[in-house]
């Protein structure tokens, strides 16, 4: 069997890793990189770290609007699909390289395979929950990472060509664990910040990006704390921060640490050695409950509502004063259960599932 793999954003590089070696041991695999946020360039160091085979198609899309983007991305994706002929293209998450890909082999007749199906924030004003729901609508195979997933797509009518394999961000992070301890990252002591003693931010969702108060709120909560918060800052974030003119106020606050987007192996090292995490991406919700670190989302809602309900992720969206109560008194002390999420081998199961089927 020929399979077509489509990402396009870094999250999904981390999904890609597990699973793509596992297929590679019983199937061809042609990958394409649409470039949804940077060139391969940009993103080699996900590539070279977590053992990906180079992307044999590039699209370079790039930024911009989700109707340019989307519209890029199925005119190119077409083109490769009619020269490839694959028996399945498989899909990962939520992105707009999600949904281009999902349509492109459905035009075609074309067999979709949808990794983290039946995800639902039940929030239509993101661009990421339809996205899901449309893929899970056309795709043949829909593996969930968890019953909440499955019960999700009973819901809306969908009861064949389910699969719960469980989640494999949490077989990349079990490798990344044993990665980690064969590098010597020096990052804490150019900060002369001690583990443990620091909160670590992620801040990308347009919905605080792109509306100044929202993002305002989140910085001066920032400020304000008083903690040690180390903040990778995304681009299109450090985008705003210097629209709205946020960048000379950070830049006089002894606290808060901007610095460069970080590899992933750098990412969980950061996370697993904070005391707390402020955050409003999904998978690194995942990524504290899987370390056992307290997350504060900087959200109203969550498709990972399991974090939320074992009491280890708690939800405050842009507010600033339930930002700052939180990153004080939020202190989980109650026990995570990772098998939720499954065992770890998810990307085993995924292709013993596409050898049955």
């Amino acid at each position: 069997m020929k399979i077509v793999t489509i990402v396009g954003a870094r999250p999904q590089f981390i999904k890609l890793a597990p699973v793509s070696k596992e297929i590679r041991k019983h199937f061809e695999e042609v990958i394409i990189h649409t470039g949804q946020h940077y060139d391969f360039d940009m993103d080699k160091i996900f590539f070279e770290e977590l053992e990906i085979p180079t992307p044999d198609h590039n699209l370079n899309i790039g930024s911009g609007t989700h109707g340019f983007q989307t519209g890029e991305m199925l005119k190119k994706i077409e083109e490769i699909l009619l020269k490839e002929k694959p028996d399945l293209v498989l899909v990962y998450g939520d992105t707009n390289s999600t949904i281009a890909g999902a349509l492109s082999a459905s035009k075609l007749n074309i067999k979709i395979a949808h990794v983290e199906a039946g995800l639902r924030s039940f929030d239509r004003k993101m661009p990421e929950e339809i996205n899901r729901v449309l893929t899970d609508h056309i795709s043949n195979i829909l593996f969930t990472p968890t019953d909440t997933a499955d019960t999700n797509l009973k819901n809306e009518g969908i009861n064949t060509g389910v699969f719960n394999i469980g989640d494999v961000m949490y077989d990349s992070l079990l490798n990344a664990l044993k990665l980690i301890e064969k590098k010597n990252f020096k990052m804490l002591n150019e900060l002369n910040i001690f583990k443990k003693e620091y909160i670590l931010a992620t801040v990308h969702r347009a919905e605080n990006t792109d509306v100044k108060e929202n993002l305002e709120n989140i910085i001066n909560a920032f400020i304000e704390s008083d903690e040690k918060i180390i903040f990778p800052v995304h681009p299109r974030t450090r985008k705003y921060l210097e629209k709205y003119g946020f960048l000379e106020k950070i830049k006089n606050c002894e606290n808060l640490k901007l610095i460069s987007p970080v590899g992933y192996l750098e990412m969980i090292y950061l996370e697993n050695n904070a005391k707390k995490i402020l955050t409003d991406s999904g998978g690194v919700q995942k990524e504290a409950y899987f370390l056992k670190v307290p997350c504060v989302t900087l959200r109203n809602n969550t498709e990972w509502v399991e974090t939320v309900l074992d009491g280890w992720n708690i939800l405050v969206g842009s507010n600033k004063e339930k930002i700052l109560e939180n990153i004080s008194k939020f202190n989980p002390k109650t026990e995570t259960y990772n098998y939720r999420f499954g065992e770890g081998d998810s990307s085993k199961r995924i292709v013993d599932v596409l050898r049955n089927v």
